[in-house]
Formats: structure tokens, sequence, C-alpha cells
């Protein structure tokens, strides 16, 4: 195996972050963030951690930042906090850490949950940029995640491998 080889058969390092007042408190289950967990090691992934915090903009801003200055993930994964209530505040937080914003994402997740329920409308879910690291928003509902991450999950691969320096190209040599 040469070094190309090498680096493309390291896996893609994931941390994911749910966003749950009841949860971080311990009176709610986290069965989305087992779900993605799930999801994404089946599809090659490493995990590298899991973390449930509460709706609080700050502490998330403060932990994606972390994370992504400090080289700990390739990719983020959020799962909760992107509906209407007044403490769902996830895409805030996520936007406010941006350098890039990636929204061909949300828009394909956004899509296609709206071919099974017309109430993906109401999704704020974004998805972005920073330093290396991809932040994907994914809804807090384990039905709605599984809709969503199993839709781009092969794709995210070649992003990463863009954003990472792993690959250089990013459009198909014309034949």
């Amino acid at each position: 195996m040469d070094k190309d080889e090498m680096i493309s058969a390291v896996p893609y390092r994931v941390v994911i972050i749910t966003l749950s007042d009841k949860g971080s408190r311990g009176e709610r289950q986290d069965k989305s963030g087992a779900l993605i967990r799930q999801i994404v090691e089946a599809a090659g992934y490493r995990m590298e951690s899991g973390v449930i915090l509460p709706d609080e903009q700050e502490l998330l801003e403060s932990e994606l930042k972390r994370l992504c200055d400090e080289g700990l993930a390739d990719l983020i994964l959020t799962t909760g906090g992107t509906g209407f209530s007044p403490r769902d505040r996830t895409p805030e937080a996520t936007l406010a850490v941006a350098e890039r914003l990636v929204p061909g994402i949300a828009e394909a997740m956004r899509q296609q949950s709206l071919s099974i329920t017309k109430r993906a409308m109401l999704s704020r879910a974004v998805s972005v940029i920073r330093k290396k690291t991809l932040i994907i928003n994914l809804p807090g509902s384990p039905k709605a995640v599984k809709e969503n991450l199993e839709h781009i999950i092969t794709e995210l691969r070649h992003g990463l491998d863009i954003l990472t320096g792993r690959d250089g190209e990013c459009g198909k040599p014309a034949v």
C-alpha cells in the first residue's frame, strides 16, 4: 500500500453532540446519538466521542470551537435543537462558529424529508465548515436522524476528502 492508499484507509473521526436539556440531566435516553453512532460506524467512520449538552448556545459554541480548533474531529454531527422552541439554538451556535457555509447538505436533507413529511420545511438545520471540520445539524428524533443521515452519509466522504486534503479533485474528468 502506498502513502496515498494508507491515508485514504484511515477512517474519518466523528464526534456526536446531542442537544437536550432532559438528556443532559439524565431524564431522557439519547436514542438519536446512539443511532447516529450505528450509522456512521457502519459507513466506516471512527467514533471519537459523544456528549450530551443542555440547549445552551454558548456552551455548544464553545464545544464546537474546541473540537474544530484543536483538530479533534473531521466531522461533527449535532442532533436536536433545530426546531422552533425558544431553547432550540443549535443552528445559531453552529453559524456563530462557521468559517464557511455548506448549504447543499442541509438542503438535501430537507428535500429528502419533504418527500416523507411536509413538516420538514420547519427544520432550521445548517451545515458549515470550521478549520478542517465539517459540522452538520441533524434533527432530534431518531426517525428523522435515520432518514436524513442515511441520505447524505455516502457523499460526505468525498467532501471530507477535499476538506482534509486527502483528495484535491472535486469534479470528475470529462470522458
